[in-house]
């Protein structure tokens, strides 16, 4: 059985946050919505307000999880 894809962002992001909380940050799941393909995180710690942390999440985390799961369009940052 294969897990759902919840089960796999949760997986991805948990390879990405010891990057996240060497520079004092964090990273937290909220939804997922499949019609969209989108992923909704909300950045915690020092990621919130860091002016690095839309390239994170772009060039990061959007990346890294797109990687892993085709069926990812987009990664959203909510507050």
């Amino acid at each position: 059985m294969s897990n759902s894809i919840e089960q796999q962002i949760e997986q991805v992001l948990e390879q990405v946050r010891p990057a996240l909380r060497m520079d004092g940050g964090g990273i937290e799941f909220v939804k997922y919505e499949s019609e969209a393909g989108a992923v909704y995180v909300r950045l915690k710690g020092a990621c919130v307000g860091c002016p690095m942390s839309e390239i994170t999440l772009k060039m990061g985390i959007e990346a890294a999880l797109q990687d892993a799961i085709p069926e990812i369009k987009e990664v959203i940052s909510v507050e």
